[in-house]
């Protein structure tokens, strides 16, 4: 049995993240947020010690590693700017870290973050669950055994509404959450550098802040790609039947179906890490440098290989 800590236990994702820990027959013994409104951790963990302040967390880890009750892993669950700091936080106290995507914001960070690896001889380890789903292993697969001189045409959609809360909270800034394409697009991006091989061309066509929307070349394949947040752009068939999220790969004009099966891949991730199998920290520098350099480019326009969402009319910012 090994012993974790957490960081974010109010957020979204920590409960995934919970029921990974006590799946693999695991112990949590502290957690923190600067929120109280934790008590999904009855449901896990309800002998935990937790803590609303960083300065007693970090004092309480540091007793426990004196008193001989080492934590061997920390995950982190914070908003995606924290992560850096939180991800040092774990190898300092001598501890694995499982950080929820994105990794980090910046690729350098994830060049800092190996020297203090070295440093420490701790490990960090992302949460790619998408590759860890049969159907995107399957895609995986077929590229793989495909002509070696093959380049796929492939469209990916993803809308996920969220309503005006999002933009007050820390998911709505920029420098916070990365915007559009980083906060719910990196472990999409991930997916395609893992089953395409290296980039080759980005172009950015709209990025706002509820969509983004580009064109990708990787070695094995031609990718029109569009994310976002906003409702409306949902197809109206779809919305018709009171859906708010709409997922669409295509390969080859082919839909890839991959909506069922996400349940329990923060648990697979768990035991892959738990057994050494892992995802590391470099595997995280491709997606995180193709994020960052989408936030950073300067948009097209209606130039080139747009994908067709692109038209849809944008829309002004609820707080404008």
């Amino acid at each position: 049995m090994k012993n974790f800590a957490l960081i974010g236990a109010a957020g979204f994702i920590a409960p995934r993240h919970l029921k990974a820990i006590k799946e693999t027959n695991n112990d949590l013994l502290a957690a923190l947020d600067k929120f109280d409104s934790v008590g999904i951790i009855d449901s896990y963990f309800p002998n935990a010690s937790f803590f609303t302040e960083f300065e007693r967390f970090d004092r309480h880890i540091e007793k426990l590693r004196r008193n001989q009750t080492a934590i061997d892993y920390v995950s982190v669950c914070t908003p995606n700017y924290l992560h850096d700091a939180h991800i040092r936080f774990g190898l300092r106290h001598h501890a694995d870290v499982i950080c929820e995507k994105p990794l980090v914001l910046n690729p350098w960070n994830i060049d800092n973050l190996a020297e203090l690896e070295k440093e420490t001889g701790k490990h960090v380890y992302n949460i790619f669950q998408l590759r860890l789903h049969p159907a995107i292993i399957a895609l995986k697969e077929k590229v793989k055994n495909a002509p070696a001189d093959k380049i796929f045409e492939f469209d990916l959609t993803y809308i996920t509404s969220r309503g005006n809360w999002y933009y007050t909270s820390w998911k709505g800034d920029l420098d916070k959450s990365g915007g559009v394409a980083t906060n719910i697009g990196v472990h999409f991006f991930d997916m395609l550098t893992w089953i395409f091989g290296d980039v080759k061309r980005n172009d950015v066509h709209v990025h706002a802040f509820d969509r983004a929307a580009g064109y990708l070349e990787f070695n094995r394949a031609k990718v029109r790609w569009f994310l976002s947040i906003n409702e409306d752009t949902i197809p109206e068939e779809v919305r018709k039947q009171g859906k708010r999220t709409y997922r669409s790969m295509k390969i080859e004009g082919e839909e890839i179906e991959f909506s069922d099966g996400f349940t329990d891949l923060h648990t697979t991730s768990y035991k892959e890490i738990l057994a050494g199998n892992g995802y590391r920290l470099l595997e995280a520098k491709p997606s995180i440098q193709i994020v960052h350099d989408i936030r950073h480019a300067q948009p097209l326009g209606l130039v080139g290989e747009y994908h067709p969402y692109c038209k849809l009319t944008q829309t002004k910012h609820p707080f404008s």
